[in-house]
């Protein structure tokens, strides 16, 4: 199915449409109860009654504010039924105590949601009976333990539906709780994600969508953290929005990419909370054409509801946590429909993306970002982060380069350079079919758009990497230290082989190759490197089933070897253009001069006193 809902969504009207649209297809797989939505097969590490209650509960992320702004829908009863049968414990559809460290735990914020926007139709209709059961239900799971990160919020956003329909609860439980999510601040608007390196998209769509939510709802009673709330959603804003292509694609990096179109949910929640961190046309915007790019996309099946994956429908893509109903977070994106027509987000005109510069730094993400191609396409560049806990960690956080038009591939597996999919990642091997990438980079820097990193893929072998901003190209500097003899790989994007080739090309230093889908181009600067075009396994890549990969090997003895090459992504390919040409010394060394980055003298001087990397 190419897409869904309305074909260009610009209006209130066409969000509340889209909400509709959307749900119409679960109502089928209600169960007999209502308080079950059974979507096929459960594949998560936690029971079938979890995933059962989550893809109950999010698609309230968007119905509660479609109630709230005064929207219809017409299964509402549905959800108010399931509701009363899934807290009764004498229902054969209870679901079950919340424990702690439980999934349910955090599917009860999109009821606390729903009872704080639209109580008149899951709460004021139900009998006193059912009425005591979800209070004791919800009672109990906001005195479950959390996970020390983002998951704090959940007790907080129970309490604040509570609240609205009258029902008691000690506060001091979740004034701890937001002291500790308030800790997870890093400056300049940014959060981690607890106690950890993560800095991707539950940094928007949770720990300041949460947040926003807090201070919109409690800002009476709590009013200084609400305006800290406030000015951080106000600060982050101008980084994130360097995340979007012009046409609103984000690009794609971390985990829990299945939520989709929650990667866009912050610009409606600055709305929801009344934060004019841009102009409102502007935040409207990157909304809005964030809302497009993914309806232009098939993201759902026959029967309407949306898949596992990101692109597509890509089970290799999945972590341990995601089950049939995991993408309906992508709803928190309809927020704004709580937000009344008259309100500015809403009445000003909705302005394009604005003119930002080509590199932005991110130090507390680690990360730069490049606006190429007039802002078509964004790369991001990045150094700091790892996550060994979810499936694929090391693809979907430590791979040098991010593509809003070549997404980033997931392996196969470890055997052979097909299942291994080594697109924007150097990776080394004893015997040739079994890689290591890097995983888990280390005292890394990132300023001024040039990033540091060292990583092990052996105890005896070590890895410093930079990265060099230097759009539309980017530079990757790898000093490797091997006591071992080893072959290396080096991937630059992956470009999907489904359409037909106009041309390519390997050879001695070089890989390119250019279709329809973009041209991808990998130059080794001192041309010592191999040149080779690697068929991934399909369903590897995020955005393309089917890619190939320019790809650079070579063999190493024992000793010390410096790899340098210049990669390059274009989105809109110029097929009777020459190849573009990388960049050379002279410009790299200007570059570096210019540098703010401590890191950058020690680099030039390398380069320019060993002459290893032949960029003369």
């Amino acid at each position: 199915m190419d897409g869904v809902g309305p074909a260009v969504p610009s209006t209130r009207e066409d969000m509340a449409r889209l909400v509709r649209e959307l749900t119409e297809p679960l109502i089928a797989h209600f169960s007999p109860g209502a308080a079950r939505l059974r979507l096929g097969g459960n594949a998560a590490h936690y029971v079938d009654a979890a995933a059962e209650l989550e893809a109950f509960a999010r698609p309230l992320w968007g119905l509660a504010p479609l109630a709230a702004g005064g929207g219809s829908h017409e299964h509402w009863e549905l959800w108010r039924r399931g509701l009363a049968a899934g807290t009764d414990p004498r229902h054969e559809e209870f679901w079950g105590a919340v424990t702690d460290i439980d999934q349910r735990l955090v599917e009860t914020a999109a009821l606390g949601l729903a009872l704080a926007l639209a109580p008149e139709h899951v709460w004021d209709p139900l009998s006193g009976r059912e009425r005591d059961n979800v209070r004791s239900w919800l009672l109990n799971a906001m005195a479950a333990e959390p996970v020390d990160n983002n998951w704090q919020f959940f007790p907080v956003v129970v309490g604040l539906g509570l609240a609205r329909v009258g029902v008691a609860h000690d506060p001091a439980p979740n004034a701890a709780r937001l002291d500790r999510l308030e800790s997870f601040a890093l400056g300049r608007g940014w959060y981690s994600d607890g106690p950890t390196a993560q800095r991707d998209y539950y940094v928007p769509f949770a720990m300041h969508y949460y947040g926003l939510l807090y201070a919109a709802l409690a800002g009476d009673r709590d009013a200084a953290r609400a305006a800290r709330f406030r000015e951080r959603a106000r600060a982050f804003a101008l980084d994130f929005e360097h995340w979007f292509t012009s046409d609103g694609a984000a690009v794609p990096f971390g985990r829990s990419l299945t939520y989709r179109f929650a990667q866009g949910a912050f610009w409606g929640a600055l709305a929801f909370a009344d934060v004019e961190a841009l102009p409102w046309g502007t935040v409207k915007g990157h909304l809005m054409r964030h809302l497009r790019w993914w309806l232009r996309q098939p993201i759902t099946d026959p029967g309407g509801l949306l898949t596992l994956g990101y692109g597509y429908a890509q089970p290799a893509l999945m972590e341990q946590y995601n089950g049939p109903g995991s993408p309906y977070w992508a709803f928190k994106a309809f927020l704004p429909l709580a937000v009344p027509a008259d309100h500015p987000f809403w009445t000003s005109p909705e302005q394009d993306a604005p003119h930002l510069p080509e590199v932005s730094t991110q130090p507390e993400a680690g990360v730069t970002l490049m606006r190429c191609e007039e802002g078509r396409h964004v790369v991001m560049l990045s150094a700091r982060q790892h996550h060994t806990w979810v499936r694929g960690g090391a693809a979907k956080y430590a791979k040098f380069a991010y593509s809003t038009s070549f997404g980033f591939s997931v392996p196969s597996g470890s055997y052979g350079l097909e299942q291994a999919a080594l697109d924007s990642t150097l990776a080394f091997s004893e015997d040739g079919i079994h890689w290591r990438p890097c995983e888990v980079p280390a005292d890394a820097e990132a300023c001024d758009g040039l990033l540091r990193s060292r990583w092990t893929p052996w105890p005896e072998v070590e890895v410093e990497t930079w990265l060099i901003a230097y759009p539309p190209w980017h530079i990757r500097v790898h000093r490797v230290t091997t006591g071992r003899a080893l072959r290396s790989a080096e991937g630059g994007f992956a470009l999907n082989r489904d359409l037909p080739f106009h041309r390519f090309e390997t050879g001695a230093g070089h890989a390119r190759v250019e279709s329809p889908a973009g041209a991808c181009l990998i130059e080794d600067l001192a041309g010592e490197r191999e040149g080779s075009l690697v068929q991934a396994l399909p369903g590897t890549n995020v955005l393309s089933p089917r890619t190939v990969i320019p790809t650079l090997l070579a063999t190493h003895e024992p000793g010390t070897h410096n790899l340098t090459c210049a990669v390059l992504g274009m989105a809109h390919p110029r097929p009777a253009a020459p190849w573009p040409a990388r960049p050379g010394w002279d410009a790299v060394a200007e570059l570096l001069a210019r540098h703010r980055s401590p890191d950058a003298p020690r680099l030039l001087d390398a380069l320019t006193t060993e002459r290893a990397v032949g960029l003369e």
